[in-house]
């Protein structure tokens, strides 16, 4: 796959999104057939972006994520700016046919993460790190049954990043406790209360951050400063539909909500 096949394919999925619609996969001729070309369509949308990269996302995290879309590891997205929004924002349900909210814990890079032969430990990612954040996720996918077309397509289609809902800064305290074990717990108006733990994140949401920093090193990416890192769903993902309100308890470190007009 060449710059010119891949720009062809990301030009195809950014249609299928500002349109509404979905497909039932890439033509073969741009279809990506590994992890590295998925990334090569993906940086089309970012160049694409009015803005500059906001961050990344994780994908399947848990086994039973991974089970779901038939990936055998998690997928990095990118967060582009323009999908961002702030907590208690109302953002446009529109087309999304995944229709489920994700509880998430985000973090904040302080310094760069360039790529490199040796892989990053996870006490020196989070060194790196600035600020936790809490977030919730609305993904999304182009595909008509995102379950059948395979990680290097799902990755083509920013790993089903859509929008994003950045929370407040977590305290400081958050670097002395067990993320594994902290208890998440998240509501759908008075319809549906779902409580899970970061553990449900790869075992940990550090361990996933430090996943994420080397999957991007591996394919010549940097993670940057500023930056912004959500680290997959605590929760079993929440259902919801247009106007719906969606709160997220994190217990000692804050709370949040956004609703779908």
């Amino acid at each position: 796959m060449d710059l010119a096949q891949a720009r062809k394919a990301s030009e195809l999925l950014l249609r299928h999104w500002r349109d509404g619609t979905t497909l039932d996969a890439l033509p073969l001729a741009l279809r990506p057939e590994t992890r590295a070309q998925g990334y090569l369509i993906q940086a089309q949308m970012e160049s694409l972006s009015p803005q500059p990269l906001f961050g990344w996302k994780i994908a399947a995290t848990s086994l039973a994520g991974q089970r779901h879309i038939a990936v055998d590891g998690p997928l990095a997205g990118r967060l582009l700016a323009e999908m961002v929004h702030r907590d208690g924002a109302a953002l446009t349900f529109g087309a999304n046919h995944m229709r489920v909210a994700e509880a998430e814990f985000a973090f904040r890079m302080a310094h760069d993460l360039p790529p490199r032969d040796e892989p990053y430990g996870q006490d020196e990612v989070l060194s790196a790190v600035a600020k936790l954040h809490l977030a919730i996720e609305v993904p999304d996918s182009r595909y008509t049954d995102f379950t059948l077309v395979g990680a290097p397509q799902l990755i083509a289609d920013n790993a089903c990043g859509h929008q994003f809902v950045l929370g407040t800064e977590a305290p400081d305290s958050w670097r002395g406790l067990d993320l594994a074990a902290h208890r998440v717990t998240g509501r759908v108006g008075e319809r549906l209360e779902r409580e899970g733990v970061g553990g449900n994140v790869l075992g940990d949401p550090r361990i996933a951050l430090t996943w994420l920093a080397n999957e991007l090193s591996q394919h010549g990416m940097t993670l940057a400063r500023n930056q912004v890192v959500t680290t997959g769903t605590c929760v079993v993902p929440l259902e919801i539909t247009a106007g719906d309100r969606v709160s997220v308890d994190y217990g000692a470190l804050g709370h949040m909500t956004m609703r779908l007009a």
